[in-house]
């Protein structure tokens, strides 16, 4: 991979909800990364208000500005894509992987988020969908009520926080129908044309 050129931190763009098909500042922001940068998607409970907003979007160009582990410089990019959902990819850690370099962004990035209010959504015991033009973190041991309720079906987009480089996200990987997902595998929903 060839070195990056150094980069300043990019001033986030303010950005609505995103469709499915990525496009708008945030995404464009990320375009100029190559396709095999690390990403990490993060959501959060609730949209921030406008002011804690800008602070957040303020704390996380100082954060990425400053990333730096045993003399490695990190050229990351960090943008709200929507009002709940946090993105942050790097190009170096995907050919030189750094755990603690990883580990010490994230804690600070929660951090960060605490000083805020805000609230991560805990991707480990949740998933997260999409409800018109919000997203909702379910519970995944609440999945089959749901599921019997009619609350969610085979066609709810499901967001993939899992997500591991950046031409994924680019490509439109984020959303896809729960049923072609792990949850329309382990809940039968088959499929959907």
């Amino acid at each position: 991979m060839l070195p990056m050129p150094p980069m300043s931190p990019m001033p986030l763009p303010s950005s609505a909800a995103v469709p499915s098909s990525p496009s708008g500042p945030a995404f464009e922001l990320f375009r100029a990364l190559p396709g095999q940068a690390r990403l990490w998607l993060l959501a959060l409970d609730a949209a921030p208000e406008a002011a804690v907003r800008v602070r957040l979007e303020q704390g996380l160009a100082e954060l990425l500005g400053h990333w730096r582990h045993k003399g490695q410089t990190y050229q990351a990019l960090g943008a709200l894509l929507e009002p709940q959902l946090l993105a942050v990819a790097e190009p170096t850690l995907a050919g030189q992987p750094s755990g603690c370099a990883i580990d010490g962004m994230l804690r600070r990035l929660h951090r960060l988020l605490a000083e805020l209010g805000l609230s991560p959504v805990d991707s480990e015991r949740c998933i997260l969908v999409r409800r018109g033009s919000g997203l909702e973190a379910i519970p995944k041991a609440e999945l089959q009520a749901r599921l019997d309720a009619g609350a969610l079906d085979a066609d709810t987009p499901l967001l993939d926080l899992s997500l591991y480089n950046l031409a994924d996200l680019l490509a439109g990987r984020l959303e896809s129908p729960l049923a072609r997902t792990w949850v329309g595998r382990r809940y039968g929903l088959g499929a959907q044309a």
